[in-house]
């Protein structure tokens, strides 16, 4: 037997909930009230399903509550996440590589492990541990590797951002994905959160666990080498061969049938390595702009009101967008409250801006990119590669108006509004590092795109009091929340012109996030094992 039930509880009756929520619980009190509601006896075990927050109100803040009755333990679906029902037949002779340990690659090199089938996982970086180092000496020293930074490394880029789980893919992998993320440490309560997310400090242990069980179950893992060719014969890949990423030395070959290409969306000199070797290649849509910083208690009360400071309600989120009369909207992505901006560059002589958030979103500042879409009309030319050459314009332009390496150009919202440079900053302390300068970013950013941000914020406070407050701070550049290329895939998953190589995830412009990037992973895998195993 089998009931769901959804209620919109007031906080001041949630409040009396104990806060040792989770998704297998005997939920006494919440069981005493959806019996009291529902007048009568419901099944044995509880299981939070949903769990949201309606603000609406600020007088009347209410949680919405589905929860699912049962005779049956679900302890078991959540210790055995199952991504696919495939299994491999004989497989004699031929090997799978996958290119890329972010959720794309790692996901798919565990569906294909699931199937019976021992994939070889290349990573150019390094692992999550030595790679967060890595992170931590750019923030402190200003050292940049180009293969292990915020972009490269175990885990891709969601690794160092808020760890966001929710997608506007539908897919009915996404439940089996995040059991697999709480099968391997990550909080219980991603199984039933509106907008779960994970935390960069969570979700590093959770990336390591999966690589070490994968490791322990016969998979292969080859940090630091990066795909550096392959071998074209009849129009499908036979070979591939990897190299040193520190130095591009001690070259291996590897032959393989299929090759999943999960590379993410900063593998510049890989894409021109693919269109070299007839890999079909356009450029697509992305977007440009800038990371806005505000302090959160103050958008926590923007949208609670007087309640602003209950734990139950903060930290506050926001997604919103503003068309503007350019004919373009400004957007906010990737918000992480209580978080900070990170240097997000992967090449020398550039700077990039991310954002990131640990699961307790407990810092001062809340962030979020602010972007403005580009399309072919605002490249130089049509050539595929053409959204890459802006992306590498504009950071070095960032670059050069720092006073330091890595420093990033920041500027308060007046004096964008007022076209100044930046001379002191006000009430919100830039959080980026390893520093700032103040800097004036229309001499950065295109017209068209500073011009919308400029108008798009003033909309912006109306929706949010306070959006557009003075000492608001902009870093730039923001130019990697999504590829500007495409890798162009037939309906089995296979690259139009090369057979056996499957673009996948965020760098083959089929994926953006974690979870989105995770299905795609799951699904060219399952591609694979039907094109060669089945």
């Amino acid at each position: 037997m089998q009931t769901d039930l959804t209620y919109s509880i007031p906080l001041s009756v949630y409040e009396k909930f104990p806060r040792c929520e989770s998704a297998l619980t005997d939920g006494r009190d919440v069981r005493v009230y959806f019996e009291k509601k529902a007048r009568k006896k419901l099944p044995k075990y509880c299981y939070f399903l949903k769990k949201s927050l309606d603000a609406r109100h600020k007088n009347d803040i209410r949680v919405v509550l589905t929860v699912r009755f049962q005779d049956n333990d679900m302890m078991q679906e959540l210790k055995s996440p199952k991504l696919t029902d495939l299994r491999a037949k004989e497989s004699e002779g031929k090997r799978v590589v996958v290119c890329g340990a972010g959720p794309a690659g790692l996901f798919a090199a565990m569906t294909l492990l699931e199937a019976g089938i021992r994939p070889i996982l290349l990573e150019r970086g390094r692992d999550v541990d030595t790679r967060s180092s890595d992170v931590q000496k750019l923030k402190e020293e200003g050292q940049l590797l180009t293969f292990s930074n915020v972009q490269f490394g175990e885990g891709g880029a969601g690794t160092f951002s808020d760890g966001k789980l929710f997608s506007g893919v539908s897919s009915s992998k996404r439940d089996a994905i995040l059991r697999t993320f709480v099968k391997f440490g990550a909080p219980r309560s991603i199984l039933y959160e509106a907008h779960p997310h994970i935390g960069t400090d969570y979700l590093r242990n959770v990336v390591r666990n999966m690589r070490e069980d994968f490791v322990k179950r016969g998979g292969r893992v080859l940090f630091e080498r990066t795909l550096c060719e392959l071998t074209v014969e009849n129009g499908r890949v036979v070979k591939v061969f990897h190299c040193s990423s520190v130095d591009g030395s001690d070259i291996e070959e590897l032959s393989c049938s299929a090759l999943i290409l999960a590379i993410g969306h900063s593998s510049r000199e890989t894409f021109y390595m693919l269109h070299d070797r007839g890999v079909h290649l356009e450029s697509k849509d992305f977007a440009i702009g800038v990371r806005i910083e505000h302090l959160q208690k103050n958008l926590d009360h923007a949208q609670f009101g007087e309640l602003f400071e209950n734990e139950i309600l903060r930290p506050a989120i926001y997604k919103v967008v503003a068309p503007t009369s350019t004919g373009r909207k400004l957007y906010s992505f990737c918000m992480c409250p209580g978080g900070e901006v990170v240097c997000g560059s992967s090449e020398d002589s550039g700077v990039v801006t991310n954002g990131m958030s640990e699961y307790a979103r407990d810092r001062e500042n809340a962030n979020s990119a602010m972007l403005v879409g580009v399309s072919k009309e605002d490249f130089s030319d049509d050539a595929w590669d053409a959204g890459i050459r802006l992306q590498r314009d504009l950071e070095h332009k960032a670059y050069t108006l720092g006073e330091k390496p890595y420093f990033a150009p920041a500027q308060r919202v007046e004096d964008f509004h007022m076209k100044r440079a930046t001379e002191t900053f006000g009430k919100v302390t830039p959080s980026y590092r390893p520093g700032v300068t103040g800097a004036n970013l229309w001499d950065i950013l295109p017209r068209e795109v500073a011009m919308t941000i400029d108008e798009g914020l003033t909309l912006l406070d109306k929706k949010i009091r306070g959006f557009d407050d003075a000492d608001a701070v902009l870093t730039a550049v923001e130019t990697r929340s999504s590829s500007p290329v495409r890798i162009r895939r037939d309906e089995k998953g296979e690259s139009l012109t090369v057979k056996g190589l499957f673009p996948t995830g965020e760098g083959a412009g089929y994926a953006g996030g974690i979870m989105s990037s995770a299905i795609d992973g799951i699904h060219q895998a399952e591609s694979v094992l039907q094109s060669f195993f089945s």
